[in-house]
């Protein structure tokens, strides 16, 4: 540990002296350009404003003057090179006579003077000025004055007085950084080498990720502070969640409620994305005082799937059997008829049972076009009889067809969830009235019983998911949850008024 607090502490103290050097070379090259650009724009401008200087570049007989001025106002001002051009930019002195001037951005030929940085094979700080004729203020040619530009050791060595004090400073914050950061990380680490602080996150990583129900924590402040593998999969979050606030991830109000502690239930039965999912929240408390929760999440999809799957064939078997009692009082009755010789009694009431029947299925028929609906109808109508329950298809019922399959599974799943729900809330002798018609692009279903209904405290909150007033059984609260979210899946919605519930479904795709 102390072998690398003094790695650290040297890294802390390379970074600053290279921060400072950095800083350093940057403020001399900046008072480099403000020094020489001014000098040099000085020597430009009185080059190019000397009679020799004009007079050598309007006669060819004064040329040889041209390169003496220059180099006089080179030695006597201490430039790098002073060098002259002619009004195309050919240069008239120096090593280069006759070739064009690297003039780089300079627009000096217009009459302007310029000054700025040129790359040609070196850096060099160059100033321009033009030569103007007196007489009409042509431009004669260009006094071109520059100053090589100092290598970057250069420009370090000239701010050497203050980076030997920044060296210093940088030191001495470095080694107290380091003695301070070495006790905090020993207080927090609870005295755990590093290996042992590696083998705890290993550890658990590995738990995190190897257990099957999804667990995800949360802060005081309730952001998230860790989230497996399976809780992010659950709820379909993104990976990188960490400090993340919950309510900022479009959770629903219901379960960033339950995952920040709105409900005391150890375990709370929430739908989540067609999920079905059970929470379980713990307060994490450190030293009496609570600094945040940890929640598992189990998925109770494929349960609740059986459940529904078992639930079908439970509501077959009660069709069945309601049916099959049925069938046994008539047979009781025609039996009866029979010994008592009342043969044509006996042949009219089974002609009756037919017709009846037959009436029933040819009117549910005749107004839902939809198979299934219509099956289900009929179905729940039997089961309805055997619990002394009339169960009505209201004549305004209409469903024209085609009704695509994801519809069709909607409507079964809404329709019989709410007769369940009316047969259940109503006692013997009681009835259940169904409506189904199409109102423009959506259908409109509406079940309505005989018995006490829904407070109206209650209207909202039916429909959350785990709420029931009835007596609870471990699947009891998801029926109108689950309505619900078909509803909204689809783009409709689910509403209740006293004992009368009402469903719109709109045609088309999902969503």
């Amino acid at each position: 540990m102390a072998r690398q607090f003094l790695l650290f502490q040297l890294g802390i103290v390379l970074l600053v002296v290279g921060a400072v050097a950095a800083i350093s070379i940057a403020e001399a090259d900046v008072a480099f350009r403000q020094d020489q650009e001014k000098r040099l724009r000085s020597i430009a401008e009185n080059l190019a404003a000397n009679d020799t200087v004009r007079q050598g570049m309007r006669s060819p007989v004064w040329s040889d003057s041209l390169a003496a001025a220059a180099e006089t106002a080179r030695s006597v001002s201490g430039p790098s090179f002073v060098v002259l051009t002619d009004a195309s930019g050919t240069l008239l002195t120096g090593p280069d006579k006759g070739r064009p001037a690297p003039l780089g951005e300079s627009d000096s030929l217009s009459g302007k003077a310029w000054r700025g940085v040129i790359e040609n094979g070196s850096r060099s700080l160059v100033a321009h000025a033009p030569v103007q004729d007196p007489a009409d203020g042509h431009v004669l040619g260009l006094v071109i004055v520059g100053q090589t530009y100092p290598s970057w050791p250069e420009l370090l060595a000239s701010a050497t007085p203050d980076l030997l004090t920044y060296l210093l400073l940088g030191s001495a914050l470095g080694i107290a950084g380091s003695l301070l950061l070495a006790r905090r990380v020993k207080r927090q680490t609870l005295g755990l080498e590093p290996g042992e602080i590696t083998g705890l996150v290993e550890h658990r990583e590995a738990m995190l990720h190897g257990i099957k129900e999804g667990l995800i924590g949360l802060d005081s402040a309730g952001r998230i502070t860790l989230a497996n593998d399976e809780a992010l999969r659950l709820l379909g979050l993104p990976a990188d969640v960490a400090g993340v606030p919950l309510r900022s991830l479009g959770l629903g109000d219901e379960l960033s409620a339950l995952l920040t502690g709105g409900s005391d239930d150890p375990d709370h039965v929430v739908v989540h994305d067609s999920r079905v999912l059970v929470l379980n929240r713990m307060p994490v408390l450190v030293r009496g005082r609570a600094v945040g929760s940890v929640t598992t999440l189990r998925d109770r999809t494929e349960l609740t799937s059986l459940e529904r799957e078992l639930d079908v064939s439970r509501h077959a078997t009660d069709t069945l059997r309601a049916q099959a009692h049925e069938f046994t009082n008539r047979l009781h009755t025609i039996s009866g008829l029979v010994q008592l010789g009342q043969y044509d009694e006996a042949v009219n009431f089974i002609i009756q049972a037919g017709q009846t029947q037959e009436a029933l299925s040819q009117e549910v028929q005749s107004r839902i076009a939809d198979p299934a609906l219509a099956a289900l109808l009929i179905a729940k109508s039997s089961v309805a009889s055997e619990q002394h329950v009339e169960l009505v298809v209201d004549e305004e019922s209409s469903l024209r067809g085609p009704v695509d399959e994801v519809l069709a599974a909607d409507l079964v799943t809404v329709v019989g969830n709410l007769i369940d729900n009316a047969i259940d809330a109503v006692h013997t002798g009681g009835w259940v009235r169904v409506l189904v018609r199409e109102d423009g692009e959506q259908i409109v279903v509406t079940v309505q019983d005989s018995g006490a209904g829904v407070a109206h405290e209650l209207a909202e909150k039916v429909f959350s998911s785990g709420f029931t007033t009835k007596s609870t059984n471990g699947h009891r609260g998801i029926g109108l949850a689950l309505i619900s979210r078909v509803c909204t899946a689809r783009g409709g919605s689910i509403s209740v008024a006293g004992s009368t519930f009402t469903a719109h479904l709109p045609r088309g795709q999902r969503p």
